[in-house]
């Protein structure tokens, strides 16, 4: 499973989409534009992200940025897992 695939899968259970009627891709926006995403949202994301790949986000390092699509947030993690 890639790490795109696995991002995916988080956004998906965290947030409980319905992949079925919004498919996802890196383009899918999702703070601001997704009811599901709120700050605790965010939250649980950035824990499941540490959980999965075994890394350490710290505070400094979180913004809106990472949160403004998938590709982002897979963008992010390969960042993280690359360091």
């Amino acid at each position: 499973m890639t790490i795109s695939d696995q991002v995916e899968r988080i956004l998906v259970e965290v947030l409980d989409l319905d992949t079925a009627a919004m498919p996802l891709t890196a383009a899918t926006p999702l703070a601001g534009h997704l009811p599901e995403f709120d700050s605790m949202a965010a939250v649980a994301i950035l824990t499941a992200l540490e959980d999965q790949f075994q890394i350490i986000i710290d505070d400094d390092e979180i913004d809106a940025s990472i949160f403004e699509n998938v590709g982002s947030v897979v963008a992010f993690v390969m960042r993280k897992t690359t360091t």
